[in-house]
């Protein structure tokens, strides 16, 4: 047998039962693929919590591996495009999901998933970002591109202390903009202004059930991970020429609505696929995110745990207390 390394793997236990332990694995049992990858860094997603209780929607066997995002450096690789030593990132592929993920102190993966670490960005604040951080990134480029910049007025973000919704904050704040974040959470607001927020609102303001096609306009722009009667209500009150970014469905993923904020107000509903964007692309972006995006409170925005530790943070996520971001110390 091959050389070992420690990870965090989930078992069915029965139909409806999922266990999660730290194991010895052995590097020959992982995928072929063109880049063995040390893994030093990797970080905590929703997508994560969801593969350790068995949604097939995200993992479709077990035992597993998860972990959807990976900073690491290059143990072997028998691609041309990368050699031993490089600094690299792998997120929104199969990692994680259906691939053994960021978890495990190794991954092995097609060299198509691979992208050097951006210069200006050191390995742990990659996970700070990680797939959240890019998504986030994904969205904001996209609220650019329509014209929504910060003398159009202020821009709300929904799901504000979870990962994409933290770091769409403190982007935008570096950027300019009046960011407002909308929240369930009540002890929220200390870790919100710190991330450089405006105002804070309860996620209920952003839930209008009265009907109504369109109601007084409030925000130039929008970001939200929620869907439902609140991607609705964004909509419905967004100002002359705004636009939304729909990145989650964490309330639902329906869409009740006339066409009336589209054709009256000009209004757009753009969404965004962070597994669907080419290499090109996801370097521009990077680029973007390791420089002049870069929020001088990036640290802010995080906490770290290493793989003992990995368990509590997940179950944290399942009792709705988990803020911000949380990034796996794999090396310590």
């Amino acid at each position: 047998m091959g050389k070992k390394y420690k990870a965090l793997v989930v078992h069915q236990i029965d139909k409806n039962r999922y266990e999660k332990n730290i194991e010895q694995l052995d590097i020959d049992n992982l995928p072929k693929g063109d880049v063995l990858i040390r893994v030093h860094y990797s970080s905590l997603n929703y997508k994560d919590a969801l593969s350790c209780i068995g949604n097939r929607g995200v993992t479709r066997h077990y035992p597993h591996t998860p972990g959807i995002d990976v900073a690491g450096i290059v143990e072997y690789s028998s691609s041309g495009n990368f050699n031993p030593g490089d600094l690299v990132v792998v997120i929104s592929y199969d990692l994680g999901q259906n691939t053994p993920g960021g978890f495990g102190q190794f991954i092995r993966v097609p060299s198509s998933w691979v992208m050097p670490l951006t210069k200006g960005i050191s390995l742990y604040e990659s996970m700070i970002y990680g797939t959240a951080g890019f998504t986030a990134g994904l969205a904001i480029d996209k609220l650019q591109r329509q014209g929504v910049s910060p003398e159009n007025g202020p821009i709300v973000v929904t799901g504000a202390t979870g990962g994409v919704g933290s770091i769409s904050i403190a982007l935008l704040s570096r950027l300019g903009y009046s960011v407002t974040a909308s929240s369930g959470k009540k002890d929220a607001d200390i870790f919100l202004k710190r991330l450089g927020v405006s105002k804070v609102i309860d996620r209920t303001v952003l839930s209008n059930k009265s009907g109504f096609n369109l109601l007084k306009e409030e925000w130039a722009g929008a970001i939200d991970s929620v869907g439902g009667n609140t991607l609705a209500t964004l909509l419905k009150s967004c100002k002359q020429n705004g636009a939304v970014v729909s990145i989650g469905l964490v309330e639902s993923s329906d869409l009740n609505i006339t066409v009336f904020p589209f054709i009256l107000r000009g209004v757009s509903l753009l969404g965004v696929s962070a597994s669907e964007t080419t290499m090109e692309n996801r370097k521009k972006i990077w680029e973007k995110l390791s420089n002049e995006w870069m929020p001088e409170n990036i640290d802010n925005l995080a906490t770290s745990c290493n793989l003992e530790n990995l368990g509590c943070e997940i179950d944290k996520i399942y009792a709705g207390d988990q803020i911000g971001r949380v990034v796996v110390d794999m090396i310590n």
